[in-house]
């Protein structure tokens, strides 16, 4: 059976309504359900999509084997990158799918959207794809937790590192949504504080193109020594592809990503993605930990598959909120979504994917960061081995400043 964004939302919500009533309510009350949205298959399908389920459903086994008496039941959908689509999901799931925790929500549109409905329903949200660092600032809910990373995150790693090293000429190639915006205002402003100068932009409707010839041909001729892309995803391989074929790399402008996965980078190849700066908060070779989960996740995931740092924290967050719904009940963890988000704050966090970390009053979850270049083929030993680590920004650096985010739950 082939599966399509149709079949994706059907799976959703029309299931919801062949649900017997009774037993719904049975299961409602001996099961905790998290229902994974994301992008199934449209332009972040790779860099969420079914990896990001299968980790989810990975962090979901490992607990109910330690914790038999818990029942977790994962649910999908496919939001299409469309809020309307995403929030009347969100929606249907809340008043008629007993979930308690929706998870991923790969797009800041619809993440910043839902917040009104998770708070009024009293249900809990776990973020991870969706970019924009607005969730942990002036949008910030005492419903939701922001994992993996955020643009703000992203954007003074892979910035401020650049400048240093004479990367002080930037032109950003821009998604016209939510995210984009987030990671290019971030990125220019740490540019501009690390001594270099932004030249100009361009913005394109998500989705919309896959030829970025005359973007390229733009940033190129404003004289930049840095090209940064603020997308990412099957448009930002096509960017990547295109200047390539312009010679662009190999002139001696940088190219950057503001958001770039290992998922991306295997999916164009190194002879592509060669060069390509970019920072992750993952990588599956750091370290025996990393290894360990991706070797276990790895039977779930096809042919040469490995997670990025947004699907780790799939795996991360949801195996931490099950340890907060163990502590605090599961009847009063179904009640109270904000009370489960409260108690994952006061629990430190610890796993396999980024070690030790915790969570901040505004729902920002740290860890270290970490600046990569993608390797040379010659330079690669194998299948996967596709990073070169340049620096490591410890996990009190790599966010922004509590302080500085303008969000109401931190207490000045």
């Amino acid at each position: 059976m082939t599966l399509d964004r149709r079949t994706f939302v059907r799976a959703g919500l029309a299931g919801l309504a062949m649900m017997p009533a009774s037993l719904s309510r049975a299961q409602s009350a001996s099961t905790i359900r998290i229902g994974v949205i994301t992008d199934m298959s449209g332009v972040y399908r790779d860099v969420s999509g079914p990896t990001t389920v299968a980790c989810v459903q990975q962090a979901a086994d490992e607990f109910m084997t330690q914790n038999p008496d818990i029942k977790v039941e994962i649910l999908t959908a496919d939001h299409q990158n469309k809020p309307d689509v995403g929030l009347t999901i969100i929606r249907q799931w809340f008043d008629r799918g007993g979930v308690d925790l929706i998870e991923n929500v790969g797009n800041s549109s619809i993440a910043l959207g839902s917040r009104g409905i998770i708070e009024e329903k009293k249900k809990a949200a776990l973020i991870t794809t969706a970019g924009s660092s607005d969730l942990t600032g002036k949008s910030c809910s005492p419903n939701w937790v922001h994992w993996s990373w955020d643009s703000w995150c992203l954007a003074h790693s892979t910035a401020t590192s650049l400048v240093q090293v004479g990367g002080d000429k930037w032109f950003f190639i821009t998604a016209d949504y939510a995210f984009g915006h987030a990671a290019e205002a971030d990125a220019s402003r740490f540019v501009k504080a690390a001594g270099g100068k932004v030249l100009g932009a361009v913005r394109y409707p998500l989705g919309s193109t896959a030829d970025f010839s005359s973007y390229l041909l733009q940033a190129q001729s404003s004289g930049a020594n840095v090209i940064a892309f603020a997308n990412s995803g099957s448009e930002l391989i096509a960017c990547l592809k295109q200047a390539q074929e312009f010679g662009i790399e190999g002139s001696g402008v940088r190219l950057a990503a503001m958001v770039g996965y290992v998922t991306d980078v295997l999916g164009m190849g190194l002879p592509v993605a060669k060069g390509l700066s970019l920072t992750e908060t993952f990588y599956w070779d750091l370290n025996e930990r990393t290894r360990g989960f991706t070797k276990r996740v790895k039977s779930r995931l096809p042919g040469n598959i490995l997670p990025n740092m947004s699907q780790a924290g799939d795996y991360a967050g949801v195996l931490h909120y099950l340890k907060a719904v163990k502590e605090l009940g599961v009847a009063q963890a179904k009640a109270d979504g904000r009370a489960v988000i409260e108690l994952m704050k006061r629990m430190p966090t610890d796993d396999d994917a980024f070690g030790a970390g915790r969570i901040r009053a505004d729902g920002r979850k740290i860890h270290q960061a970490y600046l990569f270049e993608v390797k040379k083929p010659e330079e690669s030993r194998g299948a996967g081995d596709v990073y070169k680590l340049v620096s490591t920004m410890p996990a009190e650096e790599a966010f922004r400043p509590e302080a500085d985010g303008g969000c109401p739950l931190v207490r000045s």
